[in-house]
């Protein structure tokens, strides 16, 4: 058997652990909110970029144009959604993730119906400038969207 014949002496780092310090996860919550909407009036400039960029992408001319202009839409999209996340914002993240799905799931040098990239491009305009009441008419630009997809994609398989 053993027997302590000192007090135990609590090291630093105990002493610190145990200790009251920092900031409460509600505060840390608002302080990360506050940081994230002091961003917001960027980020929505970058949307309005993304979208611009998607409406000025000229249609392929021909097959091995296709690729190249595949690619821009997809980096304008993508670019969308890393600007709209974490603002709350998911119906253009939602019908940006379906352009670049779509334009995932094909093969590049394969034809592709362009209207398609007009029509997400004029989607997230339109959602873009909708108020956010505006709910019922959100929710049936995302389903058409969504119906053109699935449509475009059985056809790929």
């Amino acid at each position: 058997m053993t027997v302590i014949t000192h007090p135990r002496r609590k090291s630093n780092l105990a002493t610190m652990i145990d200790s009251a310090g920092g900031v409460s996860v509600g505060v840390a919550l608002a302080q990360a909110r506050a940081n994230i909407e002091a961003m917001r009036a960027k980020a929505l400039i970058v949307i309005d970029a993304q979208i611009s960029a998607l409406e000025m992408i000229p249609a392929p001319t021909g097959a091995g144009d296709n690729p190249v202009r595949l690619d821009q839409a997809y980096r304008a999209a993508t670019a969308l959604i890393d600007a709209a996340g974490p603002f709350e914002l998911p119906d253009l993240c939602r019908a940006a993730a379906g352009l670049c799905d779509l334009i995932g799931a094909i093969e590049p040098e394969d034809p592709f119906d362009w209207r398609i990239v007009t029509v997400h491009a004029r989607s997230l305009r339109l959602l873009q400038t909708l108020p956010p009441a505006a709910t019922e008419e959100r929710v049936r630009i995302l389903q058409s969207l969504s119906d053109v997809i699935e449509r475009k994609l059985a056809q790929t398989g």
